[in-house]
């Protein structure tokens, strides 16, 4: 890559990590190109496609975030507090950086990194659950795909509080949690849990993506 192209690309790429924390991935192009001081034609000569610039930057923006907070979630000496501390702290980066809450979301599908990111957030949620489950902390039946679907959710309801109450997804983490005792459990849950597949399905319609 020649020199100039290659400035260029760092400002593209700095300009789209500013650009996906303020305001998610879904930020039009022409927006980071305008950021960058570079031409649209530019940016499309260089990365070819959102998702090519989705990878490129957001490995820096989310992943190391997320595997703090589930390393951490994992040093708790008590399951629960592990638990509960994960879905807290991923709810407030939902919350905090929409950057985040599209990565969660999995909301481009064809963003090989950032599908991948998905994955291990996912893989290191079900270990944190499987956790709790074995110390009796929440209830048996609570699945990977269940947390993965309130995730969701969240993003949408904290996106669409944020300019009037911010903090109301507090409210429903609140009850979930509450929610998930083995005590508040009265009963067997008479509907199954989504499969990868279904969640999968559910999880494009929730976020628009085909």
């Amino acid at each position: 890559m020649r020199a100039d192209a290659q400035r260029n690309a760092e400002k593209l790429r700095a300009a789209a990590a500013e650009l996906f924390q303020e305001r998610g991935l879904k930020v039009p192009l022409k927006e980071i190109a305008r950021r960058a001081g570079v031409s649209h034609g530019t940016l499309y000569n260089l990365f070819g496609t959102r998702e090519a610039l989705i990878d490129e930057v957001v490995s820096g923006l989310a992943a190391d975030r997320l595997a703090e907070t589930a390393e951490r979630a994992l040093s708790f000496e008590e399951a629960w507090e592990g638990f509960a501390y994960y879905v807290e702290k991923v709810c407030e980066l939902q919350a905090t950086d929409p950057a985040v809450a599209d990565v969660v979301s999995g909301r481009y599908p064809a963003a090989e990194c950032l599908m991948a990111i998905c994955a291990q957030a996912h893989d290191a949620a079900t270990r944190i659950i499987e956790r709790a489950q074995a110390a009796g902390a929440i209830r048996p039946d609570f699945t990977g795909e269940d947390l993965l679907l309130f995730f969701a959710t969240n993003a949408l309801l904290a996106r669409a509080v944020a300019d009037t109450a911010p903090d109301a997804w507090r409210r429903q983490v609140a009850f979930l949690l509450d929610g998930l005792s083995p005590e508040t459990a009265q009963a067997p849950l008479v509907v199954a849990p989504l499969t990868s597949q279904q969640t999968y399905v559910v999880m494009g319609r929730l976020t628009g993506t085909p």
